[in-house]
């Protein structure tokens, strides 16, 4: 049972302050996998390796998954939208930098607030939530604003395909809350995820007719294999521990350092350039999210 005291040991609080460090990097190995894979082959190769790793898993700590058949119309849903967030979002990284996607993606959490509004029972908008939506899409638009009037429609195109990606992950956590998935063991609802995705990705790579893997380097291989083992099986297994244990809404206070962690490793890793206006945007996104997620 979780946790239901608000304060956090010091280890939790390390462990979610790594996992997010862990997340923030996740756009800086996709830019590098994007080097020598192509955009939609990468994301599912990813799913494709992390669903063995989480089935490997599910069964080596025996996690019940019969008796489960409502959940399979929902559970396929949320695959297809699994795999249309992370098509956009690899796409997206190819036309735009890995310090925007990570703010764009990090919009995800007000759609999610938004869509709870209007589809979940009791989890109506608040004056606070409010505030936190008004400050992140004050976010959106700083950053939108400094690709206006630009020559960089296609980076500009690169941006829009990242906020796409963020309704998507918004509107799967929609299903999850709405749906009999809420009731599940969370490593199932991954596994839909990982497992649909995989099938979904695989057909969008060929019918985009990409070349799949056309530049393999050791760099490139090692962003997968961080992508695939670190973030979408260990880190995402970690977090629904963390979860079970503890209060979400605690330790959801915490993901506005992804962000944060996001926007650093682009600018040292890739020397991303980082200007006043996203640096704003970033201050205005990450105080939407503490905003939201502590309503």
């Amino acid at each position: 049972m979780p946790d239901s005291s608000s304060a956090l040991p010091p280890r939790v609080v390390v462990t979610q302050i790594v996992l997010c460090m862990i997340w923030g990097l996740g756009q800086v190995a996709t830019k590098v996998g994007n080097l020598g894979i192509s955009p939609v082959w990468q994301a599912a190769l990813r799913s494709i390796g992390a669903t063995l790793l989480v089935s490997a898993w599910i069964l080596w700590r025996g996690i019940p998954l019969r008796d489960r058949a409502d959940t399979i119309v929902p559970g396929l849903l949320v695959g297809v939208l699994f795999a249309a967030e992370f098509a956009f979002l690899f796409i997206g990284l190819v036309y735009t930098t890995a310090v925007r996607a990570v703010l764009l993606l990090y919009s995800a959490p007000f759609f999610v607030a938004l869509g709870a509004h209007w589809f979940v029972p009791g989890d109506r908008l608040t004056r606070q939530k409010v505030a936190g939506l008004a400050a992140a899409f004050g976010g959106l638009l700083v950053a939108f604003g400094g690709r206006i009037g630009t020559t960089e429609p296609a980076a500009l195109l690169g941006d829009t395909l990242c906020v796409a990606a963020a309704f998507f992950w918004g509107a799967t956590t929609i299903v999850i809350k709405t749906t009999p998935l809420r009731r599940t063991p969370a490593e199932l609802n991954l596994l839909y995820q990982l497992a649909v995705s995989a099938l979904v990705l695989v057909a969008l790579s060929y019918a985009f007719d990409e070349p799949g893997v056309f530049a393999p380097s050791p760099i490139v291989w090692a962003a997968l294999a961080f992508q695939t083992i670190v973030i979408a099986s260990a880190s995402y297994l970690a977090w629904f521990w963390l979860v079970a244990h503890y209060r979400a809404t605690t330790l959801h206070a915490f993901t506005f350092l992804t962000p944060l962690f996001g926007v650093i490793a682009g600018a040292v890793l890739l020397d991303e350039p980082l200007g006043a206006s996203l640096v704003v945007a970033l201050a205005l996104i990450a105080t939407g999210i503490v905003l939201v997620n502590r309503a």
